[in-house]
């Protein structure tokens, strides 16, 4: 889904700093053309992502630039991350998930609390 792939696509850039575009392409399973043309669309999404050519060039975001969190508390940002991370076990979460919105909310740790699932009930 292109949505998502926006995300991953900033997300990626928030994490690494500058990319290529063919690196982005790998990543993501897609053509060099279609990352061009995400670029482009995050560009007139007011995200600001621009390319250098050359040795040593790629797509960057603007130094300094975050996604806007203010939104979350960092008590709802917590609720969020266990949510997912409970949800983990049953299949109806993923890591990759998890991963984002920890680079996301700055938490490089989401590994702080386990739940185990594996257990038989007997009624």
């Amino acid at each position: 889904m292109q949505t998502e792939r926006l995300f991953e696509v900033v997300y990626t850039l928030l994490d690494r700093g500058r990319v290529t575009a063919q690196e982005l392409a790998d990543k993501l399973n897609v053509s060099k053309r279609t990352i061009l043309r995400d670029i482009e669309t995050l560009a007139l999404a007011k995200v600001p992502v621009y390319t250098t050519q050359g040795k040593g060039g790629g797509v960057s975001l603007l130094d300094g630039y975050v996604l806007d969190k203010a939104v979350l508390s960092d008590e709802e940002k917590e609720q969020i991350l266990l949510g997912i991370k409970t949800l983990l076990p049953t299949g109806n979460a993923s890591d990759k998930a998890l991963s984002k919105l920890g680079s996301l909310f700055s938490v490089k740790n989401t590994d702080w609390i386990e739940i185990d699932f594996s257990h038989d009930i007997i009624f």
